[in-house]
């Protein structure tokens, strides 16, 4: 039976992708060898990830000054590293508190410098994002996240700022085009969108970097990897491969413009169907629903079903539709590579469950 994943991530991967990265696992470009056995010095994987940062700046459409890096840890790691590169104790950060990774976010660059959280949705579940605030015009940076994976919620337009942007893009990179120019910083664990889980991509713009005071070990210091070009120490070489097929995938089909034009192909088909039936309601303001991770829960008086209609999609070979234990209810992840089909699949069982339970 086909397999509709609806998982947050680790997420669905294009399936071309998927079979090439296979091929490449058994026997790399027919030289004798498995992917997993390459050097990361080797001309081989050199080439790999030449053509990764490549195609990362042609498809975002990066400018000079920019650099693309690919670092382990995942995007929680840049939490601290972010604050620990850029912010000096005596400055201060503004972040805007969005969901539960932002406000780890926070809770981390706390312990490098003054932080100025300028407004939060916390007190409301997180069921919004904030949009009255003033950011301060001295701040070093103003952290954002710009898809709430827990609670449902994006950021459709990014805010303008009087200081550089830092972004936490996780679950919703190379999701859509957008204007990298008020960006200092980007990063984005790969496992959404672009890879599997393993590699952190990290965009970062040159005279962002070098002015705080605090010595900075080599592998916490962005300049490192920038230098040696992400080949420092060994990288995460399957994860880097796979992201760099994802991008050849990506630019393939349209690039982001297409991204986009799917995503709320996909988003408009699931949420029509649930402001439509009578079981299941929204749990986010409708002006900030996601159009990577679809929150909603049964209606109160039908709370009772939600075991059986989750036992029904099981059965329909839909996985992945569990909501975070933050939220309950259900919580269906629309990335990149998923078909509308798949999502027009979970909408009918919602439909055929509300005709006859409703």
């Amino acid at each position: 039976m086909k397999k509709h994943n609806f998982s947050a991530g680790p997420a669905i991967l294009p399936a071309p992708v998927i079979k090439e990265a296979a091929r490449a696992v058994a026997n790399y470009n027919g030289i004798g060898l498995s992917l997993l056995e390459l050097s990361h010095r080797g001309t081989e994987f050199t080439a790999v990830i030449e053509e990764a940062n490549a195609l990362m700046k042609e498809i975002i459409g990066l400018p000079e000054g920019y650099h693309v890096l690919w670092l382990t840890g995942g995007a929680s790691t840049q939490f601290y590293q972010v604050p620990f590169n850029l912010l000096n104790e005596d400055e201060t950060a503004a972040y805007l508190d969005t969901g539960t990774w932002a406000n780890k976010a926070i809770k981390e660059a706390k312990v490098f410098g003054k932080i100025d959280v300028v407004a939060s949705s916390k007190e409301q579940n997180y069921t919004f994002i904030p949009k009255k605030y003033k950011v301060p015009a001295d701040a070093r940076y103003f952290h954002i996240t710009s898809n709430n994976t827990i609670f449902g919620t994006q950021l459709h337009k990014f805010p303008k700022s009087p200081v550089p942007l830092v972004c936490d893009m996780s679950s919703d990179f190379l999701s859509r085009p957008f204007n990298p120019e008020p960006f200092g910083l980007i990063y984005a664990g790969a496992q959404k969108n672009l890879g599997p889980a393993g590699t952190t991509v990290v965009i970062v713009r040159e005279d962002m970097l070098g002015h705080v005071k605090r010595h900075l070990p080599s592998m916490t210091d962005y300049r490192t990897f920038i230098k040696e070009n992400s080949l420092y120490n060994t990288p995460p070489v399957f994860p880097i491969y796979v992201s760099m097929l994802t991008l050849r995938w990506i630019k393939k089909s349209g690039g982001l413009k297409a991204m986009h034009r799917r995503a709320k192909a996909r988003a408009t088909v699931l949420y029509n169907e649930v402001d439509r039936n009578p079981l299941f309601r929204g749990t986010t303001a409708i002006e900030d629903r996601s159009t990577m991770n679809a929150c909603f829960v049964m209606e109160e008086k039908y709370a009772a079903l939600e075991g059986q209609f989750m036992n029904l999609c099981k059965e329909n070979g839909i996985i992945g539709l569990k909501g975070h234990r933050s939220v309950g209810g259900f919580r269906a992840s629309m990335y990149n590579a998923m078909p509308k089909s798949s999502v027009e699949v979970l909408t009918g069982l919602m439909a055929d469950f509300a005709q006859k339970h409703g």
